[in-house]
């Protein structure tokens, strides 16, 4: 790497590092925020102390005449608002008779990162509903109040249109499930509803679940599904809305980075609307809202049935519910999924049935996979120790071509790698195949709920970072924090570096180089999960234990009499590989060229 290069990198360092700096938020405005946020809770206090009436019920709305009242929907125009309960093992519903919807979800046996219960949506900002043209109006019955009927597990809610017309949705919750099985009932509506569809609404915020809500939202989206199609999402990092028509929709789901939400119909969406809005406010995540339409036929009674999915983003899980809701769990690109799903996924959840710590699950897993990559490492090391005991014989060369002639300097090296039998990419290609499965965690452990919770050594929480050291205020790059794995992680790779230069024979601008990566990581996975710094870290110190084991294996003495000898061997008998075939066509070309610009000259 020549020298503009190495300071364009540099230069990029610097305005990254400034950029940060100059364009973060100031002192004084994270104290105008932080006292923005205390007066919105003093204020929230003071309405909660002035509040007598139950959380179960509102005020009645304002009255309505008389005409109205015997009007179409005229018994469920006003009401006071009343809530049933609905739970098994794994759920807690609340709903509402305003709107006859879900008003929150508890997912019982989960806690925030602060012990508090998960509630996924809660309150007035939830709206569920259908949209309909009826006698030239929209109606929303979001806005009505819907007659409640607890039966066992199931509830019924009910909203009188006129004599033996009415809308009914029903809740089933079955014992030990995360589904809950809703079904719309339009009863005699089909003389009152104008068009050949209704649309379906539903409008929600998430909330906050986890330590870093800033990375809660980088793994949030709305989540769709053509039918024959692989799933889609929404943009992660901005707010968006798409319309949904390229074909009837299978499902769509509100993803957190943990846990869903997802509507499934029995009968495909005909077409949708998805949007997302992402929110600033504290303990709010984003506002996903969708608009689904369903068809309307003139039958007297029309169903709609549909299935709720509550609850965590666990691989295994989603996959049960079948319609590839998996695959909204981020397992990477290609072809890094296929590694995840295939290969790493099925050995992690091997390993789990033993009951073991999720610490040592991560390390037999990071032992098997270098156990597995042993033949790859020990080529790699071969080669680059090759390359060590050809330096001097290189020095001598370039010092008798020298530097204004880089093309006969290559010719020249080509030639010595040929007459000894080396491949100068040989320790290259070995790293490049271990490549994807390094990068395929990274992916990986952010998304797999199982380390949810789950403590190793001072780690309390595996699928965050622990952040040993609190600044209590940002520096840039770094962040608020200081995590101490991902600190051990980058000393273990900066050791990495200083011996694998030893072994390769690294001088120069490249001696130096492989130092700058290892500080940028430092920055970009501190606020990355524990997990996977742990598995970085335990990569380092196993790819030593490899290096040094073969260290005492090889003789390096014995692979210069053997490089020595491939000298003596006659040129004809050594098979010359595809590789040195093109770049010896390659020199030629270009030894060509110089010849040709020197006689114009």
């Amino acid at each position: 790497m020549d020298r503009n290069t190495f300071t364009g990198l540099f230069l990029i360092m610097i305005v990254l590092a400034g950029s940060f700096y100059f364009f973060g938020p100031s002192q004084t405005e994270i104290n105008k925020e932080k006292e923005r946020i205390a007066a919105d809770s003093l204020k929230k206090v003071a309405a909660a102390t002035k509040t007598t009436a139950p959380s179960t019920a509102a005020a009645t709305t304002p009255a309505v005449d008389s005409a109205t009242l015997s009007g179409p929907f005229g018994g469920s125009i006003a009401g006071t608002v009343q809530t049933t309960v609905l739970e098994n093992e794994n759920l807690k519903l609340t709903l509402t008779n305003k709107g006859g919807k879900i008003l929150s979800v508890e997912v019982k046996d989960q806690k925030t990162y602060d012990g508090k219960p998960v509630i996924l949506f809660d309150g007035n900002q939830n709206k569920f509903g259908l949209k309909m043209n009826i006698a030239g109006k929209e109606v929303n019955t979001n806005d009505l109040y819907f007659t409640a009927t607890k039966t066992g597990n199931l509830v019924s809610m009910r909203a009188n249109y006129l004599g033996d017309k009415y809308i009914e949705y029903t809740y089933d919750l079955k014992p030990k499930s995360n589904n809950v099985a809703f079904n719309i009932n339009l009863n005699g509506l089909n003389q009152v509803i104008q068009t050949d569809s209704v649309a379906l609404n539903w409008e929600t915020t998430l909330l906050e679940q986890e330590k870093s809500g800033k990375k809660e939202k980088e793994h949030a989206a709305p989540f769709y599904k053509y039918v024959n199609e692989t799933p889609d999402h929404l943009s992660i990092a901005k707010d968006e809305t798409e319309e949904l028509k390229k074909g009837k929709i299978e499902w769509f789901s509100f993803k957190q980075q943990f846990f869903s939400a997802v509507l499934i119909p029995k009968v495909a969406f005909e077409s949708g609307k998805l949007g997302v809005t992402v929110l600033t406010q504290p303990g709010e995540i984003k506002r996903y809202a969708a608009d689904m339409k369903m068809h309307f036929g003139q039958l007297a009674s029309q169903n709609y049935a549909m299935d709720f999915y509550f609850g965590t983003n666990k691989f295994d899980v989603l996959k049960k519910q079948g319609h590839e809701i998996e695959k909204q769990v981020d397992m990477g690109y290609w072809p890094l999924k296929y590694i995840n799903r295939f290969i790493v996924l099925p050995v992690f959840k091997f390993l789990e049935g033993f009951g073991w710590n999720y610490g040592l699950i991560i390390l037999i897993l990071t032992i098997l996979l270098k156990v597995a990559m042993s033949p790859l490492t020990y080529k790699s090391y071969i080669s680059m120790a090759k390359m060590r005991i050809l330096k001097p014989e290189m020095d001598e060369i370039k010092a008798k071509v020298g530097d204004d002639n880089p093309t006969l300097l290559q010719q020249e090296y080509l030639k010595l790698y040929k007459q000894v039998g080396v491949n100068p990419l040989g320790g290259c290609l070995p790293m490049l195949l271990q490549l994807p499965f390094v990068m395929a965690f990274f992916f990986f452990f952010p998304n797999l709920f199982e380390l949810r919770g789950e403590s190793f050594l001072w780690m309390k929480d595996l699928s965050t970072y622990d952040d040993f050291i609190k600044f209590g205020f940002t520096i840039p790059f770094i962040g608020d924090h200081l995590s101490l794995m991902c600190v051990l992680m980058t000393i273990s790779t900066l050791i990495y570096t200083y011996f694998n230069n030893q072994i390769s024979g690294a001088t120069g601008q490249m001696k130096y180089i492989g130092y700058i990566m290892p500080i940028i990581f430092l920055g970009v996975l501190n606020s990355y999960p524990s997990g996977l710094n742990y598995y970085y870290f335990l990569a380092n110190m196993l790819t030593f234990a490899q290096q040094f084991l073969i260290k005492s294996m090889v003789d390096d003495e014995k692979i210069h009499r053997t490089l020595q000898e491939n000298k003596t061997k006659p040129v004809e008998t050594k098979k010359k590989s595809k590789f040195q075939s093109r770049l010896d066509d390659y020199m030629r070309q270009q030894q060509q060229t110089q010849i040709q610009s020197k006689k114009n000259k």
